[in-house]
């Protein structure tokens, strides 16, 4: 299986619209990729919570049965479309990958 975790901080203002605004549209663009092929078991979208040591404003956690899962989830057109606001948005973006043993 493989783990992908992605970590985003947002502009303060983007797009016309503040970061709190930005951050509600980017977490349910990610949130409608939930379920856009198949074997992906695990789909976690989170922001921030308010009053905790955070470092970034956004995360996604996906577990993928396998690479060729992620692949077909980084194609699809519904994750494609989500691109170029998630860009426009983004100051900052982590992520990292790895096999799960």
């Amino acid at each position: 299986m493989i783990r992908h975790i992605v970590m985003w901080n947002l502009h303060d203002h983007a797009e016309g619209a503040d970061k709190a605004t930005n951050l509600a549209k980017a977490k349910a663009l990610l949130l409608s990729c939930a379920q856009v092929v198949p074997g992906i078991r695990t789909f976690e979208v989170a922001t921030a919570t308010p009053g905790m040591d955070c470092t970034n404003d956004l995360v996604l956690h996906m577990l993928l049965d396998d690479a060729q899962v992620l692949a077909a989830y980084q194609n699809h057109p519904d994750h494609v479309a989500i691109k170029p606001f998630m860009k426009a948005v983004v100051k900052e973006r982590r992520c990292m990958d790895y096999i799960v043993e």
